[in-house]
């Protein structure tokens, strides 16, 4: 069965696009210059990219592969940000988006949501971490990438 609200399909998709874009950009960063860069800068990156991985699990109801703040090697980054892409791009290709899915969270607590509002989730989370992400790299003197959305559309 074709996922339903085609409109909202595509408008995530484009959202998922370009935080996909941000995400290899940042990850490139934070490759190129891993030793010159903050603990917490490095913590928060893996975190919304380990975050991505689980919310989509959930969504199928699988396990997960990464724990909400495991670190991974730099050379895995873009990588774990491409696979991340690829199955939210299939998940919304093949799922209704406006069923609800029930899942467990990482503290064992059972919950209730959309599957358009998880996506959502994970937009937004990637959305305030990147802004922690570019206050920590200029408190440490290193220029962020400039994300914003227009910056994005205007390409």
């Amino acid at each position: 069965m074709p996922p339903k609200n085609l409109p909202m399909i595509h408008y995530f998709k484009s959202l998922f696009e370009y935080h996909h874009v941000y995400n290899q950009k940042y990850a490139a960063l934070f490759i190129a210059q891993s030793e010159v860069l903050s603990e917490k800068a490095i913590r928060l990156f893996h975190h919304t990219l380990n975050a991505h991985q689980i919310w989509n699990n959930r969504i199928l109801h699988k396990t997960s592969e990464y724990s909400v703040w495991q670190i991974h090697e730099a050379k895995d980054l873009q990588a774990i940000d491409v696979a991340n892409y690829q199955h939210t791009i299939e998940i919304l290709q093949d799922i209704d988006i406006t069923l609800s899915c029930t899942y467990l969270t990482s503290k064992g607590e059972t919950f209730t949501n959309t599957i358009s509002d998880i996506l959502t989730h994970i937009l937004t989370h990637t959305s305030y971490h990147r802004g922690q992400i570019a206050s920590e790299l200029k408190f440490i003197g290193k220029e962020p990438i400039s994300s914003d959305y227009i910056f994005y559309k205007r390409i």
